[in-house]
Parts: C-alpha cells; sequence; structure tokens
C-alpha cells in the first residue's frame, strides 16, 4: 500500500489541516464559552447560597484556625471533596485532599477557576472568606491531561473521517494534471473521466472537449500537409517528362536544362522530407522494428560522400532501417554542406545507450542557436549562401526520439558546438 505524500504543496494537505485547525479553534472558543456561561447572575447566585449554607456550618472568622481547619475537614470528609479554607486576607488556613489553586483576587465574585494545580469551584463566604472545593475522581491526575487526550482524541476522529473525503476530491484534481501533462507530452488522445457534477467536473469537461479541438486542428493539419505534398508531385512528374523531350541544342540549353533538373531534384526531396516529417509526427509507434548495425550503416552512407571517414565500435539497435538509414544519411549531408572536412562519424556504446557522432572541421553553431537548429526550416549559412530546407536536422531528432532517444549539438573542437551526437538506445 502506497501512502500519500504529506507536504504543504498538496492541496489535499492544505483542506485537512484547514479541517483540523478549525476543529481545534472551535474546541477553544467553546471552552472559553462554557467557562463564561459560569459566570452569568445565575451562578453568582447559586454561589451566594452555597457560601451562606457552607458558612453555617463553619465557626465565625473569629474562631481559632484550628477550629476552623478542624471544621473544614470534617465538611469535606463527608462530601467526599478536595477542600482549601482562606482567610479573607488570601492566607491558607487549612487544605484537605490534593492541592488547589489559590482564591481569585480583587473583586471577582468567584466560580470556576483554573490554576497551577488544575482548576476547580471558589466559593466566596459571607465573613469574606474563601473555600476552594474540587470533585474527587479516580482517572488521570492532570486536568491539563485529560483536555489535551481529549483534543487529541476528537482530532484523530475528525481527522481519520475528512482524509477519505478530501482525498476523495483532490485525486479527481490529480487526474485532471495528468491528463493535461499527457497531453502537453504529445498524446492528442488523452481524456479524464467525468465524475459527478461540481467545479471539478466542468473542469474535467471542458479539458476534454478542448483536447477533441486540439486533436482535430492537428489532424487536418497533417492531412493538409500530407495532401499538398501529395499534390506537388503530380507538376513535378510533369515538367520532370517535359525536360526529357527538349534536345541537348545549344551549351546554354544544356546548362539551363541541368539547371531545370537541379531544382526539380531539390523539390523532389523537399516533398519527400515533408511526407515524412509530417508521417512522423502521425505515427504512434514504429512500422518495422528489426535488429540495425549502426556502424555498417554508417559506412555505407559515407560512402557516397568524399572526405568522411567512419569509425569506432559495432553497435546494434533495434528499430526501422529505412528511417536509420535516412537518420544517418541526414547527418552526413548537413556536415558536408555547413561544416568542413575531415568529417568523422563514430559510433560508440555506454551501458544501455548507442551514441553515433558526426564531428567537422567547420564553425559550428553557437549554444544559443544549438536548440533551434533542429526545428523545421531553421537553416544555417554555409560557403556565403543559404542552403537546404531545413528540415534535415529536424528530422534526425524526430527519428531519434521515435527510436526512444535524443539528437543534440556537443563541443567537437574549441568552444563551438561542431559535433553532433545522436543517442539511441542499444539493441
Amino acid at each position: 500500500m502506497r501512502w500519500p505524500s504529506f507536504t504543504l504543496k498538496r492541496l489535499s494537505t492544505q483542506i485537512y489541516l484547514t479541517v483540523i485547525v478549525a476543529l481545534v479553534a472551535l474546541v477553544v472558543l467553546s471552552s472559553l464559552f462554557w467557562r463564561r456561561a459560569f459566570e452569568g447572575p445565575p451562578v453568582r447566585q447559586a454561589l451566594q447560597i452555597a457560601g451562606e449554607l457552607v458558612a453555617a456550618g463553619l465557626p465565625p472568622a473569629t474562631a481559632p484556625e484550628p477550629e476552623q481547619a478542624a471544621a473544614a475537614e470534617r465538611l469535606a470528609a463527608r462530601l467526599g471533596v478536595d477542600v482549601a479554607l482562606h482567610a479573607a486576607d488570601g492566607h491558607r488556613i487549612t487544605g484537605y485532599g490534593r492541592a488547589l489553586p489559590p482564591p481569585p483576587s480583587g473583586d471577582d465574585d468567584g466560580g470556576f477557576i483554573i490554576g497551577r494545580h488544575g482548576p476547580a469551584w471558589a466559593v466566596p463566604l459571607p465573613d469574606g472568606r474563601w473555600l476552594i472545593a474540587r470533585l474527587r475522581h479516580t482517572g488521570p491526575p492532570r486536568p491539563a491531561l485529560r483536555l489535551l487526550m481529549f483534543l487529541g482524541g476528537l482530532a484523530l476522529v475528525i481527522g481519520l473521517v475528512a482524509w477519505p473525503v478530501v482525498r476523495g476530491l483532490t485525486r479527481r484534481l490529480d487526474q485532471l494534471n495528468d491528463g493535461v501533462e499527457r497531453l502537453g507530452a504529445g498524446d492528442l488522445t488523452a481524456r479524464v473521466e467525468i465524475k459527478g457534477r461540481d467545479e471539478i467536473a466542468r473542469l474535467a469537461d471542458s479539458l476534454n472537449r478542448s483536447a477533441a479541438r486540439i486533436e482535430e486542428l492537428v489532424a487536418a493539419h497533417r492531412m493538409l500537409l500530407a495532401n499538398a505534398s501529395h499534390e506537388l508531385r503530380t507538376p513535378l512528374a510533369r515538367i520532370r517528362m517535359g525536360l526529357e523531350l527538349i534536345g541537348q541544342g545549344t551549351p546554354d540549353d544544356r546548362a539551363r536544362r541541368a539547371a531545370l533538373h537541379a531544382d526539380v531534384a531539390e523539390l523532389d526531396v523537399l516533398i519527400e522530407e515533408l511526407l515524412l516529417l509530417s508521417r512522423l509526427d502521425a505515427l504512434d509507434r514504429l512500422d518495422v522494428v528489426e535488429p540495425v548495425d549502426l556502424l555498417a550503416l554508417a559506412a555505407e552512407e559515407a560512402s557516397r560522400t568524399p572526405g568522411v571517414d567512419v569509425a569506432g565500435a559495432t553497435v546494434t539497435v533495434d528499430g526501422d532501417p529505412r528511417l536509420l538509414r535516412h537518420l544517418v544519411r541526414n547527418i552526413i549531408d548537413n556536415a558536408a554542406k555547413h561544416g568542413a572536412p575531415p568529417i568523422i562519424v563514430a559510433t560508440a556504446r555506454l551501458g544501455g545507450m548507442v551514441t553515433l557522432s558526426c564531428t567537422d572541421a567547420g564553425a559550428g553553431v553557437n549554444k544559443a542557436q544549438a536548440e533551434r537548429m533542429f526545428e523545421p526550416f531553421a537553416r544555417g549559412a554555409s560557403r556565403g549562401r543559404i542552403e537546404g530546407s531545413g528540415l534535415g536536422l529536424a528530422l534526425v531528432r524526430r527519428i531519434a526520439r521515435r527510436h526512444g532517444g535524443d539528437a543534440r549539438f556537443a563541443p567537437g573542437n574549441g568552444e563551438r558546438l561542431n559535433r553532433l551526437v545522436v543517442e539511441l538506445p542499444a539493441a
């Protein structure tokens, strides 16, 4: 069984402590009102009558103190109470039983008093003397301890009853928090259960409706992107066919024809990357998962680009071979376009993770721009002009995260970040 964590940052703890504090305040105020209730006119009249009766059974104040003490002790023994008799000037004449608090001072009319020796009743006698009395009992000797035990037991009972109610209220808030976190993590199908008809239920309903609307908008965006990319393929095919039908002609025609072929190829690559990016966003899991030798894959892709060396250990990851090949190719192409030779691709294994790094001798990127380079259409300047579509590194990070890893820039040589590192779980 997992017990809840008690911290003031939790709403359930705050509500729970509020209930307990309110209970203690109620008990304290009730005790004060109860004490005031014994100080009203009827109580004073009763104390006056009791004083007259007690004075009738005691020797007068002018009698010797031993005679007064003996009479007071006989009275206490017959009634079974603790008694203390005080003279008009306040000094104690006698005491019978356990210690009692002193009589009140000033113009106090007596009544229920609490002193160092606990609570008692102060009865004023007509001749100015005071009789302090308290009933005997067989319970705990300290009244303060009894009061503490009473408050503790009452707080325990209320606490045991209040905690399930408070926790049931805040548990629904925890479910709302979990739903928001899942939605923020990219799970657009996240919904929360609606219970009751209170404000929390209305909030849960609003969250579900908002999540459904966001899911619809993202799905429409993905569909639009996929359809637009697909529709661009048709005119590209017609342009390519028209170029094939154009004769060689003059050298200028051949140069123009070659430039058009390059533009068409670049546009075709852009569409392919847009389709792949849209597909990665729509994927819940990989379609194909099989062991892939990352070092061999890097060597194959490096052979396409001059000036790229491959080193490291043989490492294997589980994933989609086509997506991992695209990842490696984009890493090498990015280094070739924006870096400078020599370009070194290396693999290594650190614990349960596999690293694929690509280091070049280029200027790299500064720390402020490192994260932005993984955003779609974020392009780096190289050789005096802007090259690439800006989707290469975005695809690298998306593919790495789909395989349970990530991509980042790290320092290679010097302070600038000219080393791209991809971390993937080892097979």
